[in-house]
């Protein structure tokens, strides 16, 4: 689940909603439902992290971690990503995923209702960019972080966001960081 500092939770007056800001999706509203820290990435740090990543990501292999909204997931299928996997288990966050899934006809999308750090225990495949951002002050960050390693491909990135600042693990780097409000993030990769 998305969860921030207090950022607004409107997109263009509309509550509950956030929107896509590149590739073929922009401008395109995503609704999400009310949830405790429930709050998707805001609009300039995904502008950052796409800066840093970019802009296009065609035919990346990515996973979004505690999905939430979905606006990271969605932005990564807006830019061309050639496979998203979204893993929540919140149900009505769920239902919302689905929801914008469809109306975006967002074929690259597969959603999955999963514990996150569970899945990652039963999974094996391999990603090129993974975005960890569980609810805020959770502290999940770190642990799926320790976990990420045998689900990056070669090269793969990680994006980490979170209440406090973002220290590497071993076998990692960060790359790029930056702070907005309360919320850390930083981009890493394998050493």
């Amino acid at each position: 689940m998305r969860a921030k500092h207090a950022a607004p939770r409107r997109a263009h007056g509309a509550p509950n909603r956030v929107r896509i800001i590149g590739g073929q999706y922009r401008r395109r509203l995503l609704g999400f439902p009310d949830g405790a820290g429930l709050r998707p990435t805001p609009d300039r740090v995904r502008e950052t992290l796409f800066n840093w990543l970019g802009q296009d990501l065609p035919g990346w292999r990515c996973l979004d971690l505690f999905a939430g909204s979905g606006a990271l997931g969605f932005e990564a299928a807006s830019r061309g990503a050639g496979r998203v996997v979204m893993i929540e288990r919140d149900r009505a966050a769920l239902a919302a995923l689905e929801k914008n899934r469809v109306e975006l006809g967002a074929n690259a999308v597969e959603i999955l209702h999963a514990d996150a750090l569970a899945w990652l225990g039963n999974n094996h495949d391999s990603f090129d960019l993974v975005f960890i951002d569980p609810p805020f002050d959770s502290g999940l960050a770190r642990t799926a972080l320790d976990a990420i390693g045998a689900h990056l491909a070669p090269g793969g990135q990680v994006y980490v966001e979170q209440a406090t600042g973002v220290i590497a693990p071993p076998g990692f780097i960060i790359h790029r960081s930056g702070r907005a409000g309360r919320s850390h993030f930083a981009l890493l990769t394998k050493e």
